[in-house]
């Protein structure tokens, strides 16, 4: 058989690996990814961003607490401490009961802001504002699209949460092989890392600790009520990626039963803890000679000790 030209074979090479990068990227899936990681990232920034027009705002008017940072934006907009107006706080707040609070509390004390610094703050609260409402348009699109793609997951879990699973797995068959064990442990990577690395206690949960199941739940069952969400998720995304039957009602009945039964079940006794050097392997430094080990061994029954050097 006669060998294609180098130039033809090239190009066929070029169009296959086009295709199979246009098949690999067809999926909503990859758009999901992007979409969450950006929502997790920017909502970072935007708690920060709140936290520095918090401080801000408070050199001008340090009596007026606001906890809602949407609501701190609105006002930042609004107030001059030269000109503060009752209707304009009233419109900005979201709660109408507290706005004659804040009107009193503005009027009080704080340093008279200057034109110039009146711009600059409102510069940034509107900056603050845009953010917001860029979150709020990714949540939407993210809970629309993760009923899309993952309807049984989203179902049991949370929308956000199944988007950050898939997010860690890489793809829907990647997550959907994955066994429960894996699962519980999405999002704690760099625990599990440091447990088979230097002996510290091994992770119980991950991403699966957002749920408000488990990150309300007593310590000590916390970990059993995850790995019960684990095992439940791990046959909802099945049922997601590979048959497409919303199978997540059946599952959730099972679940909170399950979940019913570890809360009634008596607390658990902690084990006892291990050290560092037990847990890296049963050596520690011996007290005969200078840099010995001393390593217990049984043998016939009897309890030996061998000095290492």
């Amino acid at each position: 058989m006669a060998k294609e030209p180098f130039e033809e074979l090239r190009e066929k090479m070029l169009k296959e690996a086009k295709a199979g990068i246009k098949l690999a990227y067809s999926s909503e899936e990859n758009s999901l990814i992007q979409s969450i990681n950006a929502f997790l990232e920017t909502q970072k920034s935007y708690n920060i961003m709140y936290e520095r027009l918090s401080e801000w705002f408070g050199i001008y008017f340090p009596e007026v607490k606001v906890t809602n940072s949407k609501t701190l934006a609105e006002l930042a907009l609004v107030l001059n401490s030269k000109d503060i107006d009752y209707q304009k706080i009233e419109n900005a707040m979201e709660d109408k009961g507290k706005a004659k609070q804040v009107f009193e509390k503005a009027r009080e004390m704080g340093r008279e802001m200057g034109e110039e610094e009146h711009e600059a703050l409102q510069r940034f609260a509107s900056m603050s504002k845009s953010t917001a409402a860029t979150l709020d348009d990714l949540e939407g699109y993210i809970r629309n699209a993760a009923q899309r793609l993952m309807p049984n997951a989203s179902y049991l879990t949370d929308e956000k949460i199944a988007a950050e699973m898939l997010s860690k797995a890489g793809s829907m068959e990647r997550l959907a092989s994955m066994p429960a064990s894996t699962i519980q442990l999405l999002g704690a990577e760099k625990a599990l890392f440091k447990h088979i690395k230097f002996g510290s206690k091994p992770p119980k949960y991950g991403v699966l600790f957002k749920l408000q199941a488990v990150g309300a739940a007593p310590r000590d069952q916390r970990g059993r009520i995850a790995r019960a969400y684990a095992t439940k998720v791990a046959i909802a995304l099945k049922a997601d990626y590979y048959t497409k039957n919303f199978i997540a009602k059946d599952l959730k009945k099972s679940l909170d039963e399950t979940i019913k039964k570890i809360k009634e079940s008596p607390q658990r006794q902690a084990r006892p803890q291990r050290n560092e050097s037990e847990a890296r392997g049963g050596f520690r430094r011996g007290k005969q000679g200078r840099g010995g080990f001393q390593k217990k061994r049984f043998k016939n029954n009897r309890n030996k000790t061998e000095t290492w050097r």
